[in-house]
């Protein structure tokens, strides 16, 4: 007996669900709810050179990728050392890793006037609350990939005279690339909330600034274009986070 053939492409089955969402969006934005609130995708898609025109919003697209490719960075070098500090020693990891976890647990956003308050109104807040969202994860995913390595690998590696440097590059980092990238991808992610959230707040520049004016000005069109934009960039930032994972992982199997 033939079994049924079934299609096996995840990319047709991203793309077919990516299609009825929007199909579901359009007919729901057109036919039963208020367009003061709602507009259909076809409205919006078509009105995206629209708001790249509009005053101000390339200037804001450019700022909002700055601070957010400076929060990422610094999430990542924190993330990494704190991480490697915390798992590497027994002491350490069950001393201060429940503290991180504490802290990872906290909702920063109940914290965020104490960065206005340290760092201003300016671009180092906007810098500073994304850190505070994408570290947590680099931390603890880096803390839980060095558990993997088993200590006789390190055992071996010390006994054969390896210095640290080579010890970390060869042992520990191919033990821990993919909780790693794990906690890159969720870092990008959180970091990228933790600056709108910031410029949504308080800012004069900034995407999270438009994302309130257009809110207060009942303007669907270009609010919902502009969180389309927001999108595009995140996608765009997960795909190179991916390539880098790729290559990463070929250099693990070498």
């Amino acid at each position: 007996m033939r079994k049924a053939h079934s299609p096996r492409s995840p990319a047709l089955a991203r793309l077919g669900a990516v299609l009825a969402l929007l199909c579901v969006w359009e007919v729901a934005a057109r036919g039963f709810v208020d367009k003061m609130f709602l507009s259909p995708p076809s409205r919006v898609f078509s009105s995206l050179d629209v708001v790249l025109r509009t005053p101000g919003v390339p200037e804001a697209l450019g700022i909002t990728l700055w601070e957010l490719g400076a929060a990422f960075a610094l999430s990542l070098a924190l993330g990494l050392a704190i991480g490697l500090a915390v798992g590497l020693h027994r002491f350490s990891r069950r001393s201060f890793l429940p503290v991180v976890l504490l802290l990872y647990g906290m909702p920063q956003i109940t914290i965020l006037p104490l960065f206005i308050l340290y760092f201003g109104i300016g671009p180092a807040s906007k810098i500073a609350f994304g850190v505070s969202h994408g570290v947590f994860p680099v931390i603890v995913t880096v803390a839980a990939g060095v558990q993997n390595v088993k200590p006789i690998l390190l055992l071996a590696a010390r006994s054969m005279g390896a210095s640290r440097a080579q010890i970390f590059r060869r042992v520990i980092f191919p033990h821990m690339i993919p909780s790693f990238f794990a906690g890159m991808r969720l870092a990008m992610s959180a970091t990228l909330l933790g600056v709108l959230l910031a410029e949504l707040y308080v800012s004069s520049a900034g995407i999270g600034h438009f994302t309130t004016l257009f809110t207060q000005n009942f303007d669907p069109t270009k609010l919902l274009g502009l969180v389309a934009l927001l999108a595009a960039m995140a996608i765009v930032l997960n795909e190179i986070v991916r390539r880098v994972e790729v290559k990463a992982g070929r250099f693990r199997s070498a």
